[in-house]
């Protein structure tokens, strides 16, 4: 039915939003627009087809407060909510959900569905406009448009991977009313490999940094977006959790049968892939500011999230007045506090590193201070007071640390500031420093701790601050591999907090039940004099059940198709 009339409900949502931005939508009402309207064999400009790439784009996340209002990390031993109610990202992280009562704001399979469902009808219908641009390369920009819709796809798939194992693969299929719809799951195996020959089949298609047109298109899906999250996806499928440490160790819905040392060896390949051919990106030069600054040469890909306070509002102290007021939403854990070295690259626990419990920030590696707001901080121009009774922690009803500590990371550089003001808050997706920590991990696996490993948790240490010490960097010759394991677990943990990936690398490490064993902790300081006492108190417990490390699948999904599976224990 060539000339079939679009009625699903995400295209009627997406046209709303593209008819607000294109007048010429408007001689048409919206539950008229066909697919022959959208995908005009007349535009030239693909104008339709281009607003209806945007809307494709918008169904990607964004990960700031996304989790109804709160951080994915505050699910993970990082950081509890702050709010004073039951909310989403409790439930996610004591595990209060089932596969009848879950939590909407993560569990996403029909959003992800309606995500991939929209970016097929693109892929299917945009090489039909007879677009006159091209890139330099050659490259028609259907074609180029096409690649990026594959992989906004293929970003889906593997959000529904993570949370899910296998699912159904649709392809380029775009089932209409009355079409069986009852679709098994494809294996774990299949998923991977899906998602993998996709990223290697569209990469040479799309546009490469440095961006021409960067005020236009810096937004854009790069080739270099392509081979980030081709060596994510090979890393999370070498991984414990699907390599050897199946929940079911005969499903291969959950991961795969046997062990294979070789899958790590694919991980290390895919992001020296990257590493080799990048002529562009590298660490940028402060942690803090690659945040706050577009068109930094870290950053991969990322969602746009506009210049503004609201992440400032939405975590920073409360204790302020006016519009300086925060919600301090996000309270960041003693437990992370305690992850980050001292400043010579030591861990805490090292008897020679000099930490000491009575003065515990000082000396310490500086992304804690660039991540997480503590006593005595610098904060609008004030001493930040978190003791308890203090300005910034006054007690009572008003939602507020619970921990001790707010959340410093993604926002301004307001240290000294009177007032906030609009900063830029992309949310990034890929940053070079996850693709050297992938890679330091997976070659790690591998073969050991060798030459390469060393250099890239160097590299991350020297841009971040740790003290040189000879160059070493704090890491002393000829570790172990179970120790270089351990330190690259923890750099993980310290740099890219709050960017998704604790939650997950707990999973997919398969150390969740070892992790949860131990309570989410806080501080509670006491002010005697001048005098503070520091008191190490547990805010939050929750245990892990091994089911936990995959999501029950909704059980209206499950009823609706006889051929649906249901993951392990749920």
């Amino acid at each position: 039915m060539k000339h079939r009339i679009l009625k699903f409900s995400f295209f009627i949502g997406a046209l709303a939003l593209a008819s607000s931005c294109n007048d010429d939508f408007e001689a048409l009402p919206v539950e008229q627009y066909t697919i022959d309207f959208i995908f005009s064999k007349t535009d030239s400009l693909g104008v339709n087809a281009r607003q209806y790439l945007t809307t494709v784009y918008s169904q990607l996340q964004n990960g700031h407060n996304r989790v109804g209002d709160d951080y994915l990390d505050a699910a993970s031993d990082d950081a509890v909510s702050s709010a004073t109610v039951v909310v989403d990202i409790t439930k996610l992280g004591t595990g209060q959900y089932n596969a009848v009562s879950q939590v909407p704001s993560d569990m996403r399979w029909a959003n992800y569905y309606a995500g991939i469902r929209s970016a097929t009808t693109f892929i299917t219908n945009i090489e039909v406009v007879p677009l006159r641009d091209k890139l330099p390369s050659g490259v028609p920009m259907a074609k180029v448009w096409k690649s990026e819709a594959r992989f906004i796809r293929a970003m889906h798939y593997f959000e529904l991977l993570k949370r899910y194992g296998g699912v159904p693969l649709m392809g380029n299929r775009v089932l209409e009313l009355g079409e069986d719809v009852e679709l098994p799951r494809n294996t774990f195996e299949e998923c991977v490999d899906y998602i993998v020959s996709e990223c290697d089949a569209i990469k040479d298609s799309l546009r490469t940094h440095p961006i021409a047109d960067p005020n236009a298109n810096s937004h854009v899906v790069t080739k270099e977006a392509a081979l980030a999250l081709k060596a994510r996806v090979l890393l999370y499928a070498a991984s414990p959790l699907y390599n050897g440490g199946n929940v079911d160790p005969d499903n291969a819905l959950t991961g795969y049968t046997n062990y294979d040392v070789s899958r790590w060896k694919r991980a290390a390949d895919a992001a020296k892939d990257f590493i080799d051919q990048n002529t562009y990106f590298s660490l940028a030069p402060s942690f803090a500011k690659l945040f706050i600054t577009d068109g930094n040469g870290e950053t991969i890909f990322f969602r746009s999230g506009g210049a503004n306070t609201n992440i400032e509002k939405n975590n920073g102290p409360v204790g302020f007045s006016g519009s300086n007021q925060g919600l301090g939403r996000t309270s960041p854990s003693q437990n992370l506090v305690d992850a980050f070295l001292m400043a010579d690259g030591k861990f805490i626990t090292d008897p020679g590193s000099g930490y000491n419990p009575a003065d515990p920030y000082a000396n310490r590696d500086p992304r804690l201070d660039q991540t997480v707001i503590h006593n005595g901080s610098m904060w609008l121009n004030a001493s930040v007071e978190t003791f308890q009774g203090g300005r910034h922690r006054p007690g009572g009803q008003v939602q507020q640390t619970k921990t001790g500590y707010y959340l410093r990371k993604f926002m301004g550089e307001f240290e000294t500031a009177q007032n906030y003001g609009n900063t830029p808050h992309d949310w990034v997706v890929f940053r070079y420093a996850e693709i050297l920590l992938n890679y330091a991990e997976a070659q790690n696996e591998f073969a050991g701790p060798t030459t390469e490993v060393y250099e890239m948790i160097r590299a991350i240490r020297e841009r971040a601050g740790i003290q040189s010490g000879g160059g070493t960097y704090g890491l002393e010759d000829d570790l172990t591999q179970e120790e270089m394991r351990t330190i690259i677990r923890n750099e993980r943990r310290i740099e890219l907090a709050f960017e998704e990936h604790r939650y997950w690398d707990i999973r997919r490490w398969k150390i969740a039940e070892q992790v949860f064993s131990t309570p989410v902790n806080g501080v509670v300081i006491v002010k005697s004099g001048t005098v503070l006492n520091y008191n190490i108190v547990p805010v939050q417990n929750a245990t892990f059940d091994e089911k936990r490390y995959f999501y029950p699948i909704s059980f209206d999904e499950v009823i609706k198709n006889g051929n649906m599976s249901q993951n392990p224990q749920w």
